[in-house]
């Protein structure tokens, strides 16, 4: 399957760059007019406003994304990679040099991270907490301030919904590839809105986005792939005690 597509893709290269360079009295050569949307899903012939209503579709009906990359909120950014879908979510997030992991199952939402975060959530470099907490997860109550925040990056369809918009007028980019997979590519505002890259192949799904205003940039794959949320064990949770850190 990989060997088709990538010679599939090679030969649409090659037949570009013959395209580009050579032409006859009466126009570009012979077989030049391939069609570049032939055994795609067809949507990279429809108005780019169509394809992001398909994309956004495919993307909500989705059981499962994984989620990579940086997102910059509040002059702030977050490097992410996360697994999601509508129970839950795993993975990690990283700021100011600081990771912790989060699992969410359900309501219940947890984090995990070393002694350097808990450090400098204490303002300690050697906190005695921190020792404690390190390698554990702790359980954030829903009524910390610090929930919402942390279990936005654990929820599907939140963070969909604020990651897959781009700002001002669509306009379609060409055709592109994301990781082996042939994709149209749909901007806002020229560009300076964001760009999306839609899959051409199987469902519209969105592959990778940029998000407008250099506020970080996202790739999406294992679309519908399922994965297990597996509680932690009693031994591996401890109490943080006070109110957690939102950094």
């Amino acid at each position: 399957m990989t060997v088709m597509r990538q010679g599939r893709i090679r030969r649409t290269t090659l037949v570009g760059a013959v395209c580009a360079l050579v032409v006859t009295g009466t126009g570009l050569l012979a077989g030049c007019s391939e069609d570049a949307d032939a055994g795609t899903n067809g949507v990279g012939k429809l108005p780019a406003d169509t394809i992001q209503s398909k994309t956004r579709a495919a993307a909500d009906s989705a059981e499962a994304v994984r989620l990579s990359g940086t997102v910059v909120t509040n002059g702030r950014t977050y490097t992410l990679d996360m697994r999601l879908k509508s129970g839950g979510g795993s993975g990690t997030v990283t700021s100011k040099g600081a990771a912790f992991g989060l699992l969410r199952i359900g309501e219940k939402l947890y984090l995990k991270a070393d002694a350097r975060f808990w450090n400098h959530a204490d303002g300690n470099s050697e906190s005695a907490t921190s020792g404690t907490l390190d390698g554990k997860y702790v359980k954030v109550p829903q009524g910390d301030p610090s929930y919402k925040k942390f279990s936005g990056f654990t929820d599907k369809d939140v963070l969909l919904d604020g990651l897959l918009t781009l700002h001002g007028a669509l306009a379609k980019d060409g055709h592109h590839e994301q990781a082996g997979t042939r994709t149209i590519r749909i901007t806002g505002d020229k560009g300076s809105g964001g760009t999306l890259d839609v899959s051409l192949e199987g469902r519209p799904y969105p592959l990778r986005l940029e998000r407008a205003g250099g506020a970080g940039t996202l790739t999406f794959s294992s679309w519908g792939k399922d994965f297990a949320l597996t509680e932690p064990k009693k031994n591996e949770t401890v109490d943080y005690g006070k109110q957690l850190p939102t950094s």
